[in-house]
């Protein structure tokens, strides 16, 4: 059968089905009031080259795209307790400090990072008050191998002392048994240090910050449209397209806020609270509220601080639904679509409903129609 055959046929049987065909589902703002591809005019019709392409089972998803920032989890200070006559080293900017490395040095004697939430606030020995902060000591000291036998209590007991020793010793401390202020320094966790206050020989002050840090956990901080918001929420699975525009990385959310802030026209702030270049698909003035995205493969936004991107949000969704290019769709005079069915040599129109549209392809339903089936698709 040639092309213009085709067509013709094509015309007449379109022309021929008088049943309504209800579309549904249509999503993602694609209205289609006759499709440009399918022109009507007999001499763009014969024109055109026939193809054809499979019914296929698929998934379909649509997606709506947000600007945002690549950045650092959290924002903390570093504040000295120790004293003495001066500072004989300082952290590196840029450098991660982990559990039981040393953060800074005052009169050659380091001060060695432990995680906590409480920050260190006196001296811890035998016969000092019960408290968290002692709790909190005995978790590190465990962490750190140094705690056989030891419980996680709030009380300084004789275990808590040895295993005080044991650390010392290790890292070639006075041997005490006790810890004394500015011997160490809590954090909730790694610090990335983003600054430094003071310079090496500079005389300790406690109770003054020495550094700022964050986590060197990478997050993305994304504002969403307040009309959008809706679609997203803490623990949804996301794609963020890295600064070239090309390459994608998952990420999981873990925070929406629930206050909106006006438009200001900035895709999304990193969350040190530095500026950063305005990211597409965001920036239109609109209120909007922020989302944090934390990457589910960390090295994927190292050494992209500060990076634009975008965030991915999947705003609907159909699994395991028979597929056609959008292309095979055939409007017809009665309204609705119908897809041209390639059968042993034959071809014939089958009305379809149709449901999500993709990219390049759309949900479709119709009597007789099964994955591996073949329609007609423009291949010029």
């Amino acid at each position: 059968m040639t092309a213009d055959r085709a067509a013709r046929r094509r015309r007449r049987l379109a022309a021929a089905v008088a049943a309504p065909i209800v579309v549904a589902g249509v999503t993602a703002g694609i209205v289609l009031s006759g499709p440009p591809w399918r022109s009507q005019h007999p001499a763009a019709a014969a024109a055109s080259t026939l193809g054809t392409a499979p019914v296929v089972l698929t998934d379909l998803t649509n997606t709506v795209q947000v600007g945002g920032a690549l950045g650092y989890a959290g924002s903390y200070t570093v504040v000295n307790q120790a004293a003495g006559t001066a500072y004989t080293a300082l952290p590196a900017p840029g450098a991660t400090i982990r559990r039981g490395r040393d953060l800074y040095e005052v009169d050659g004697t380091p001060v060695t990072l432990f995680y906590g939430p409480t920050p260190e606030w006196r001296s811890l020995s035998a016969g000092v008050t019960p408290g968290r902060d002692v709790a909190q000591l005995d978790r590190n000291l465990i962490a750190l191998g140094y705690g056989a036998g030891l419980v996680v209590s709030d009380y300084f007991t004789g275990a808590t002392a040895y295993a005080v020793e044991l650390w010392q010793t290790a890292r070639g401390l006075p041997v005490t048994g006790t810890v004394p202020l500015g011997q160490v320094a809590y954090a909730p966790g790694p610090l990335r240090i983003t600054g430094v206050t003071p310079v090496p020989g500079s005389p300790p002050q406690p109770g003054t910050a020495i550094a700022t840090a964050t986590s060197p956990v990478p997050v993305v901080i994304a504002s969403v449209p307040v009309g959008q918001e809706y679609l997203v929420k803490a623990g949804d699975a996301v794609t963020v397209t890295l600064p070239n525009g090309v390459s994608t990385t998952p990420g999981v959310v873990t925070s929406v806020s629930s206050v909106a802030s006006a438009g200001s026209g900035n895709a999304g702030s990193p969350p040190d609270g530095s500026n950063a270049t305005q990211g597409p698909g965001g920036g239109s003035g609109q209120d909007t509220v922020q989302m944090t995205v934390r990457l589910t493969q960390p090295a994927a936004g190292a050494h992209l601080d500060q990076a634009p991107v975008n965030v991915n949000i999947v705003s609907a969704q159909a699994r395991d639904v028979l597929a056609v290019p959008v292309s095979a769709l055939v409007a017809l005079a009665g309204g609705g679509y119908a897809v041209d069915v390639v059968q042993g040599g034959t071809v014939h129109l089958v009305a379809v409903q149709t449901g999500l549209f993709g990219q390049t392809l759309v949900q479709v339903s119709g009597p007789g129609l099964t994955a591996g089936l073949r329609v007609q698709v423009p291949s010029s």
